[in-house]
């Protein structure tokens, strides 16, 4: 029967059932919260106050975390005082208690009793021997269940090894008590003939701590080991399995665990396993087809949860953060649509597939009972699934009129349950029948699988476009294409240019066939710091015309302003390559590589955007008689010397930035980074560059820079390094050489010893995840890497072990195989020093944790070091290496003057959940970069200009508005217009 025929007959149906079910709903108010509690009294009317529903939902989320009475009272004035919020009675006369210390703690008591039993609405107990009498009444009162362990994020594997063993032990007792549960619906030993007694849910993120998009395969072959142990348990017992679906960042993740899964021979064709589907993201129609396609050609049974999703806000805020498309439906009724859609398929076309129909939506629930009454299906294959305690009038509404119903059950403590809570409870379910009945194509475009492709103009504009707007946007960043695609598809082209990187070497080839530094190569072959085995580009010496220096004509910089915006298309063209060039020549980690390439895209960009404003004269001040303009110039010939270890990104953030506003550059890269220097140059040749205005003068740093510095001709020196070199660029610009009327001018972005602060109240699972990525992402060398770890004392013992164990399974190897985090550093000094600060932490402080790859190559011991008092050398000096020191303070304002004890003020980070601690922080941590609740790394062009003080810098923020002042030279012209007592235009 044709789906329009379907639905022109079945609408009327649908609006009849949905009727009944409002009806045998009857007098019970279809309300998220029991309204005997004064927790709930509170939450339901927090929903129709904006503001206060999120300081609500802050509150009940940190609450788990707090210890004392004293904690709770603090957070109570912190989240609701002075805030400005219209408080309802209950909270007025809470505020007013809380004044003094008995009123506090009685007050404290009091709301932790209330959110305690309001988590006990929704979660079925805190551990399986609490949950087991709640499940066995559902069971008497006619609710199958499947039960779901609480908590989404595992960060290390003795973790994971907890999940998987606590899913085994669910299975076991379950059978055991389903023994003594009567099957529902029928005579069979199956619920309604067809289901397991006893259902568990899975969430496939919690079996794999690892899991890294660009090392897709890996990660689900490691989640399907965990798994398989658990589905033949499953198997054993006659239990079923559902996987759960997460963020869509974990959706192919999910997909591909679940058909790897069932191809192993003694789980194929296993009748008992499914997977949930979300149908508030756009791609869920494609991943249908290819789901059910799978499922016909193996004929494999399985079920299919299909729920509306829990994340949109979420998934809608990444999504614009990162410039991706919208990968979810935008208004309520397109979902509801696609919900739609998504039953209709799997109801007409795949008959050993089982809908279970996961929706509080009378109208959902409506549609895809007289669906399948309409199809003739079985009235086994179909259940309907309700969220424990979200929505008891709806289940048992829904009982009473025969449905067979699923509770979703959650168990587990607290602290994991109010992410669940507040993630469930932002919105309620309508409660008008004549809404809830309508069709939701009646006020959405019509969702249909025939277009399930997003239609978004693509992020990034022509140049011609670009140039013409005033508007910066950024790049495409790298986990669009992690998420999209499955495998990732980045990956096959890379590894492809990759392979031509190996000992027999393509990538000095590779630089000379741009033929981009003019410069005749005189030394040979440098290792990569991978393998001794493996070579890259040729390093090479400044040919006599590149020691010259000429400055060259200004006829020539303006036409250079539009060439960024055309060499940043071209970048995006050859992405793939210039990072794998990067893992391949400066050891990055493939997501630290693309990364890179995705910030000098952004630069180039955003600096070209930024020209626009600079490029016109600017009218200053009113007053008559008088035409006064500020416009800016050039400075003329800049020097750019630029490091290694972001060396596409910073490079091209310096040369675009002296180029958009005018100026002819010498460019002196890192030795060590020479191929992805020379990809840099012909970035800018294929973008039509002149001749001459951009000048790369490769060779051996200390000579050739002090050469560049000293020089007449050069005007201005934009440096990135260390401080050591830096400070001397300072001292060697400031000496006035003989015959010049030019102070240069210098830029210098310098070194750091950043600080991440872990409040007591911080959410640790994101506090952990943050600090390994910021101590350990690209081995540490960053100038904003997390080398000093400050733990509040109540938190410091359990903080240090998760770290300890989450440090003690991050991959280590050759970063080629997109598995390992940790790989080898830049050159022998650099390993040099590390492992004389390593051998100095395990001689004076306390070692937790110190591992090494055993291999040919620079590889570094990772080591975190505990009990490091503030003035030890490794919290003052800079490593540049993934060493770690953990420092204990005993209060917050301890812990932020140990912070910004040093002698660099470049990057920092705060973990709390306290507003108070964190109006704090930004008060006195004083550091150019400072991040609350994340890491320190990865900065973003436009959204966070990057640059420090003290001995961090000298100089204003790349990638902000400022950053393009430092490059040329403001002028003021003042004509006097008045003639004779005429003055023109005067009003």
């Amino acid at each position: 029967m044709p789906a329009s025929q379907l639905s022109a007959e079945t609408e009327p149906r649908i609006r009849q059932t949905a009727r009944r079910i409002f009806e045998s709903i009857g007098a019970e108010k279809p309300s998220v919260f029991r309204q005997d509690y004064w927790s709930g009294r509170v939450m339901e009317w927090s929903l129709d106050n904006p503001a206060f529903k999120t300081q609500m939902f802050r509150f009940v989320d940190v609450l788990p975390s707090l210890t004392t009475s004293d904690d709770i009272a603090r957070h109570v004035r912190e989240y609701f005082d002075d805030q400005g919020l219209e408080l309802g009675g209950v909270m007025k006369l809470g505020m007013r208690a809380i004044g003094g210390s008995l009123g506090a703690k009685v007050l404290s008591k009091g709301i932790e009793s209330q959110v305690r039993s309001m988590a006990g609405q929704f979660i079925v107990g805190h551990d399986m021997a609490a949950a087991e009498p709640t499940l066995a009444k559902l069971r008497r009162n006619g609710f199958a269940s499947t039960l779901s362990l609480l908590g989404e994020v595992v960060v290390s594997e003795v973790e994971a090894d907890e999940f998987a063993q606590s899913y085994l032990d669910a299975i076991r007792r379950l059978t055991q008590d389903a023994k003594s549960w009567k099957p529902l619906g029928g005579d069979s030993e199956r619920d309604w003939g067809v289901a397991p007694r006893v259902n568990i849910s899975v969430k496939p993120s919690s079996l794999y701590s690892q899991f890294r998009p660009q090392a897709f395969e890996a990660g689900v072959a490691a989640a399907v080991e965990r798994l398989r142990v658990i589905c033949l348990e499953a198997v054993k017992h006659g239990a079923s399995i559902c996987l759960d679906m997460e963020h869509r960042e974990l959706k192919n993740f999910t997909l591909a665990v679940y058909r790897k899964l069932l191809a192993d021979p003694k789980l194929a064709g296993w009748p008992d396993s499914g997977l949930a589907m979300q149908a508030y993201l756009r791609e869920t129609g494609g991943d249908l087809d290819e789901l059910l396609a799978w499922s016909r050609e193996r004929n494999q049974p399985l079920t299919i949860r299909l729920i509306k999703g829990a994340y949109w806000d979420t998934e809608l805020v990444h999504a614009r953060q990162n410039n991706w498309p919208p990968p979810v439906w935008m208004h309520k009724p397109e979902t509801d649509a696609a919900f739609e859609d998504a039953a209709r398929l799997i109801l007409e076309t795949a008959p050993n597939v089982r809908l279970a129909c996961g929706s509080h939506n009378v109208r959902s629930i409506a549609f895809v009972r007289e669906t399948a009454k309409m199809l003739d299906l079985e009235p086994g294959r179909v259940e309907y699934q309700v969220l424990f305690g979200m929505a008891d009038p709806i289940a048992n509404g829904l009982r009473k009129l025969d449905f067979p119903v699923r509770m979703y059950c959650p168990v587990g403590e607290m602290l994991p349950g109010m992410a669940y809570l507040v993630r469930r409870c932002s919105r309620t379910p309508p409660t008008k029948a004549s809404y809830a009945a309508a069709s939701p194509t009646a006020s959405a475009s019509k969702t249909r699988f025939a277009t399930r492709t997003s239609s978004c103009p693509s992020p990034n504009p022509s140049p011609d476009r670009m140039r013409a707007s005033r508007t910066f946007r950024r790049s495409i960043g790298p986990k669009q294409t992690y998420a999209s695609a499955s495998p990732p598809r980045w990956t096959p082209s890379a590894s492809a240019f990759l392979s031509t990187c190996a000992p027999s070497s393509k990538a000095a080839a590779w630089m000379a066939r741009r033929r981009t530094t003019r410069a005749t190569p005189t030394k040979p072959l440098s290792s990569s710091p991978t393998s001794a085995s493996h070579r890259k580009g040729r390093s090479t010496q400044p040919s006599p015309q590149q020691k010259r220096l000429s400055p060259l004509g200004a006829r020539r910089r303006r036409r250079a302003r539009r060439h960024p915006a055309r060499a940043a298309e071209i970048a995006r063209e050859q992405r793939y390559e210039l990072a794998a060039l990067q893992v391949f020549e400066a050891g990055k980690a493939w997501n630290e590589a693309d990364g890179d390439v995705c910030e000098a895209i952004d630069f180039l960009d955003y600096y070209a955007h930024e020209m626009l404003r600079l490029a016109e004269p600017h009218p200053m001040g009113h007053a008559p008689g008088e035409d006064s303009r500020l416009s800016y110039e050039p400075r003329g010939v800049a020097a750019v010397i630029a490091p290694w270890n972001f060396p596409l990104a910073i490079s091209t953030g310096m040369a675009s930035a002296a180029l958009v506003t005018g100026n002819t550059v010498i460019y002196k890269p890192a030795t060590e980074t020479a191929a992805i220097a020379a990809g840099m140059i012909e970035l800018f040749e294929q973008a039509g560059l002149p001749k001459g205005v951009l000048n790369m003068l490769p060779g051996p740093g200390a000579e050739v820079g002090r050469a560049l510095v000293a020089h007449p001709d050069v005007r201005l020196i934009a440096f990135t390094g260390s401080r050591q070199v830096g400070l001397e660029i300072v001292r060697r610009a400031a000496d006035v050489q003989p015959g010049s009327r030019w102070i240069k001018h210098v830029i210098a972005e310098l070194g750091g010893k950043n600080a991440i602060i872990v409040d007591d109240d911080a959410d640790l699972d994101s506090a952990v995840t943050a600090v390994i990525q910021s101590a350990f992402g690209y081995q540490g060398q960053k100038c904003s890497a997390c080398s000093r770890l400050i733990l509040l004392d109540s938190i410091h013992d359990a903080f240090l072990e998760r770290l300890r164990d989450a440090v003690d399974c991050l991959p280590m190897g050759p970063v080629e195989d997109p598995s390992n985090v940790v790989g080898a550093v830049i050159s022998p000094a650099a390993l040099e020093k590390i492992e004389r600060y390593a051998a100095l932490g395990e001689t004076e402080v306390r070692t937790i944790v110190k591992r090494r790859h055993e291999g040919d190559g620079l590889f570094p011991p990772l080591c975190v070091f505990a009990d490091v008092p503030p003035h030890h050398a490794l919290a003052q000096e800079e490593i540049f290496g993934p060493v770690l020191s953990v420092l204990r303070a005993k209060t917050f304002d301890e812990a932020i003057a140990i912070a910004v004890d040093t002698d660099y003020a470049l990057t920092g980070a705060v973990f709390s959940r306290s507003p108070a601690h964190i109006q704090q922080a930004r008060e006195e941590f004083r550091v150019g970069n400072l991040y609350i609740n994340r890491g320190s790394t990865h900065a973003i062009v436009e959204r966070h200009p990057f640059g420090g003080f003290k001995m961090s810098g000298l100089g204003s923020k790349a990638g902000g508005p400022d950053y393009l002042h430092q490059f040329v030279i403001p002028r003021t012209i003042v004509e006097n217009t008045e003639r004779r007592g005429f003055v023109p235009d005067v009003q």
